[in-house]
């Protein structure tokens, strides 16, 4: 049975130019690991010219790529392809950020950065009698 589908992804031909997208967006540093793409593209949060990608999607130079991570989102222009992860200077050089998107990153970065990032415990844990009461709020037995 020599089938293609016997054969690994990895091993079978590229078209010139092109690239899978889980490659590409590990060798372009959105992710530590292909996992880590490949999960986040399966989870939907990753889009080609505007359609739904699979991971093995080959992407081109021209493609636009819309990216989600937590509540930050970049729309990305692909300028080049890589299979191999390089430095960052050779990653930066594989996409490049759209003038629309970077303003609403750096406005969704803004409201994250003046949010309040700590919660306060009051003067620290609650003591016997407040245990006492909480435990009498939640409607448990008090001993």
């Amino acid at each position: 049975m020599s089938g293609v589908h016997d054969v690994p992804d990895d091993a079978l031909p590229t078209p010139a130019g092109k690239v899978r997208l889980d490659k590409w967006l590990w060798a372009a540093r959105f992710f530590k690991t292909r996992a880590l793409a490949a999960d986040a593209i399966d989870g939907g949060k990753v889009d080609v010219n505007g359609d739904r990608a699979k991971r093995a999607k080959q992407v081109q130079a021209g493609d636009v790529v819309r990216l989600r991570q937590g509540p930050v989102e970049w729309v990305l222009a692909v300028r080049d392809v890589a299979e191999r992860r390089g430095s960052a200077e050779v990653a930066r050089g594989l996409y490049e950020e759209t003038a629309d998107g970077r303003r609403q990153r750096e406005i969704v970065t803004e409201q994250l950065r003046q949010m309040p990032t700590a919660f306060s415990h009051g003067d620290g844990k609650p003591g016997k009698r407040d245990r006492r009461a909480l435990r009498r709020l939640k409607g448990g037995t008090d001993w």
